[in-house]
């Protein structure tokens, strides 16, 4: 009934429940559709099947509905996930680049592509009738990211992006003035910043560790010891970022959380390891890690996930469209990109596929191979630590005499792509990734080492 036996009859205000239905049509499952249908005894019966297009019809242009749209799930295409040449023939980059930051925005993989366009197109044909089946699919992604990256699917978030993910992490914490959050000085903005606006909320003090001196000596027992001696009996978080990309030194996520042992949350930015490191999250022991899925996994851009060991100890910020449970409650509601978040679950297949194993492995094969070359080279200081244990995909350099953006635009006429920090202490920074080759390493080692 919409209104209680007490309540004014003349007040036909809908419960929140149903309100949210309504609200986000497309976050509500064919059958709460049907159970809200039958209240309604003049409404037909909703039709989640998308009209086929005019007999004739051809989609022009990216905003026109793909001759796909009328099938009942996307084609993906095929590839040998054992030939690296047919991996990275599915990346549409230019090949006659180098491609060393396409870790930072995902390029789409042919398969993410192909289920983007799918469900960009039922949107177009029928959008009521495909955001119908928003629950499911949002439910299929979780699934796809708990048997990619471990746990349960209700243990995983759906996000927009890393720093959405931070927000909901620190935002949703209830401190006190009298609670502190323990952190680092290598962290990114969106964390530094997320702790400053949980500080004017809370009135919690947050407390900064160094946890190396120089990147390059960086090791595990050092961090484990710096940041644990920062632990007082007021410290409720511990706050750190899984792999820096200032430097691309990687903390022992593992090793902190059992020398931490309970006294304290521990919460991670966890997007440069996320993929980029061969471990299920559940196993690194944190409570909360925010990832974006679009960088090492290669995922859709837009997309990201929020993973929670329990999720008791956050509120959400914005109201979920998605459910009041587990994940889902802390996944914010609106209205997003759906064919992006709905394709997301081919990001996951496409790197289950080749092998999470083995795309971690020709990362960091590559990454090693790149510090390898340059070490001792004239001019060139190799910042990331070599040791794999203490380092990922990311590979940061100091060009002696050369800023960082002029090294970047070197590398490009030579036909190399790379990046820059974008920290006050400011590093060339090349990505080899699954979409990069040993030989190209190699050219970018000769390019890199010619810059000086």
């Amino acid at each position: 009934m919409l209104v209680g036996a007490d309540a004014d009859p003349d007040d036909v205000r809908v419960p929140a429940p149903t309100r949210r239905t309504l609200l986000g049509a497309g976050l509500a499952s064919v059958s709460v559709a049907a159970g809200l249908t039958a209240c309604d005894a003049e409404a037909p019966a909703a039709d989640t099947t998308p009209s086929p297009s005019p007999s004739g019809a051809v989609a022009t242009d990216s905003a026109s509905p793909s001759a796909s749209a009328a099938a009942t799930a996307p084609t993906i295409p095929d590839f040998d996930e054992t030939d690296w040449e047919s991996v990275r023939a599915q990346f549409p980059l230019d090949p006659a680049m180098a491609q060393f930051a396409a870790f930072v925005l995902s390029p789409h993989t042919a398969q993410v592509d192909a289920a983007i366009d799918f469900h960009r197109g039922r949107l177009a044909l029928d959008t009521e009738g495909t955001l119908l089946e928003g629950f499911d699919l949002e439910n299929a992604v979780r699934r796809a990211a708990a048997d990619h990256s471990g746990g349960t699917a209700g243990q995983y978030a759906l996000t927009d992006s890393t720093t959405m993910g931070i927000a909901s992490m620190y935002g949703g914490l209830a401190l006190s003035a009298d609670d502190e959050v323990l952190s680092t000085t290598h962290d990114f903005f969106s964390t530094e910043d997320s702790l400053r606006l949980l500080t004017q909320r809370t009135g919690a003090q947050v407390t900064r560790v160094t946890l190396y001196d120089q990147p390059w000596e960086a090791n595990v027992d050092e961090m484990v010891s710096r940041l644990v001696a920062g632990l007082t009996r007021r410290t409720k978080v511990v706050a750190v970022t899984w792999v820096h990309s200032s430097t691309g030194v990687r903390l022992p996520i593992k090793e902190i959380s059992e020398a931490i042992d309970g006294r304290a949350l521990l919460c991670v930015d966890g997007v440069h390891g996320f993929a980029a490191v061969d471990v299920d999250l559940p196993d690194l022991g944190c409570d909360f890690l925010s990832a974006g899925t679009h960088k090492w996994l290669f995922g859709p851009r837009g997309t990201g996930i929020l993973w929670g060991r329990d999720w008791d100890p956050l509120t959400e910020l914005i109201p979920s469209f998605s459910g009041p449970d587990e994940g889902a409650r802390l996944s914010p509601g609106g209205y997003h990109a759906f064919e992006h978040r709905w394709a997301l679950d081919q990001g996951f297949a496409f790197h289950q596929k080749v092998g999470r194993a083995a795309a971690v492995q020709r990362t960091v094969e590559q990454a090693s191979r790149l510090k390898e070359g340059l070490t001792g080279a004239q001019g060139i200081r190799v910042v990331t630590p070599a040791d794999p244990e203490v380092s990922a995909g990311i590979v940061c350099l100091d060009v002696e005499g050369l800023p960082p953006g002029n090294g970047v635009y070197e590398l490009r006429q030579r036909g190399i792509v790379a990046s820059a920090t974008p920290y006050q202490r400011s590093y060339l920074r090349l990505g080899p990734s699954i979409v990069t080759t040993p030989e190209q390493v190699d050219t970018a080692v000769e390019a890199v080492a010619g810059l000086v």
